[in-house]
């Protein structure tokens, strides 16, 4: 499996878990785009409404593999893909 970008939606700079996620990610080599869901009504919507996470960061892969707060078991499957 090839993955091209992964999707981190936080809740802004003071979320430590949002902070953790992303620096994992980077470390792991895994390209990400972060998109903050204060700012983006749209994109929360998505979260909640679709997706049903009321926990940041979420992170998505795809439409089936994404997940909510901060788990580098998960980090590390996809730096592996």
């Amino acid at each position: 499996m090839t993955i091209n970008a992964v999707t981190v939606y936080t809740t802004g700079p003071s979320c430590q878990r949002c902070k953790l996620t992303k620096d994992v990610l980077t470390r792991k080599g895994v390209t990400f785009v972060e998109v903050d869901i204060r700012k983006q009504p749209a994109a929360r919507e998505y979260v909640v409404d679709e997706l049903g996470y009321t926990e940041a960061p979420v992170v998505v892969v795809d439409e089936h593999d994404h997940w909510s707060g901060f788990r580098p078991d998960h980090i590390d499957r996809i730096a592996r893909s």
